[in-house]
């Protein structure tokens, strides 16, 4: 029987082997962005890829447009699910480094497909685009994409700072209108009733109400519509926040505290309010330990000078794969330098020699990370235990 570093050494080779053209498939992406939702030749080449590393790939999937899904080895034994992320940001382009991070989980997948015939697993690959709006993530865990894997994880595109420990906030992104009376602004104001004051009110009220919510916690809106003309009395008004939270259960709580602070808004001015959902909601991310442990020994392993997780920052649609299977989403620094995400200057620092650099070593940590997960089964054991412990813990949370 063939040991675990002989199967590694052949995926190390063959990571080598498809190097080159993982690289250029993340410079192309990066020359070539498109926004969530319409990624459309940013799926194609990633099948490209995959299919040139022997794997038959489905597309679109789980009726996703951009979205796509193979399988390889034997469905019998543990399963490994590699996600890939390749949308981009509007007038900024690959700004969050979406284009390193899927060609990444392609090259791992490139490495990979050298030995699952050997070995009692299987691997699981699937496109999660639109990261950045109306995460993809949501959905397919929601149709039950990632149930019964042993380990779902991807690595994200940092800057200086590298650490396997990723935490996200638990979001709603929801829309408030407000309906009114119009009436002539300067003629007979007193006949209208005026939508934009209740959309003022409403931000008032939740400016007021941080001071009662945990500090933690994160609400920032904008007014996405505000009336038609300066001497209309405006008849309809809206608003869009992104509210979010450390845990599910402590959100649920502040966003009711908010739906009361419109209902209070619409009272006060005499108008009408409704709201909704206008993306999906993204759920926190649960820690796991185990897993986390083994990728920080990898990464030490790779010479990758790591640091502490940096806290709870931002959302993520991978937080709702971490309520239905254990995940990991590790920080990979691609650049040598303390760099704001989402900018001009990441999205051309995804071209640069260490950010190539980054993506073939973020390979290697994950093709290893996957081969341990289908090897050992301590770890797939310690990693399932963490899971299960934070899953329960999480609906704890007040």
């Amino acid at each position: 029987m063939v040991g675990v570093s002989e199967l590694w050494k052949e995926v190390e080779d063959e990571i080598e082997r498809f190097s080159k053209q993982a690289i250029e498939l993340s410079d192309w992406l990066a020359k070539n962005p498109e926004i969530s939702e319409q990624e459309f030749e940013a799926c194609r080449k990633h099948v490209a890829f995959l299919e040139s590393a022997g794997y038959t790939v489905e597309t679109p999937f789980m009726d996703i447009a951009t979205s796509f899904s193979s399988r390889r080895g034997d469905p019998a034994g543990p399963k490994v699910c590699l996600m890939f992320e390749y949308d981009a940001l509007p007038g900024i382009g690959h700004g969050c480094g979406h284009n390193v991070s899927g060609a990444m989980s392609g090259l791992a997948a490139a490495g990979l497909s050298r030995v699952m015939d050997r070995i009692k697993g299987e691997l699981v690959l699937v496109g999660t685009p639109a990261e950045e709006t109306n995460g993809s993530k949501v959905v397919l865990a929601e149709k039950g994409v990632f149930d019964g894997m042993d380990l779902a994880m991807m690595i994200h595109s940092s800057d200086i700072f590298t650490y396997a420990g990723y935490r996200s906030l638990a979001m709603d992104a929801i829309e408030f209108r407000f309906t009114g009376k119009p009436a002539h602004a300067a003629g007979e104001p007193w006949a209208g009733r005026n939508a934009l004051n209740g959309v003022q009110l409403l931000f008032h009220a939740i400016d007021m109400l941080r001071q009662h919510i945990i500090p933690e916690a994160r609400i920032h809106g904008i007014i996405s519509e505000g009336g038609l003309a300066p001497n209309i009395v405006p008849e309809h008004a809206g608003a869009r926040f992104y509210i979010r939270a450390p845990k599910r259960p402590i959100l649920d709580q502040i966003v009711s505290r908010i739906y009361d602070c419109a209902l209070g808004a619409a009272q006060a001015t005499e108008t009408e309010v409704t709201w909704r959902n206008f993306e999906y909601s993204f759920d926190d991310m649960l820690k796991n330990d185990a897993g986390e442990k083994f990728v920080e020994d990898v990464l030490k392993d790779l010479g990758v000078p790591i640091v502490p997780s940096l806290g709870t920052k931002g959302s993520s649609d991978v937080g709702n794969v971490s309520y239905r299977c254990p995940a990991l989403q590790p920080k990979l620094s691609i650049v040598n330098e303390e760099m704001a995400s989402h900018t001009h200057e990441f999205a051309e620092a995804t071209l640069t020699d260490s950010a190539h650099e980054a993506l073939v070593t973020g390979a290697r940590v994950m093709a290893r990370t996957a081969l341990a997960v289908f090897l050992d089964d301590d770890l797939r054991w310690r990693i399932r235990k963490d899971f299960e412990k934070e899953k329960q813990e999480a609906q704890h949370y007040h």
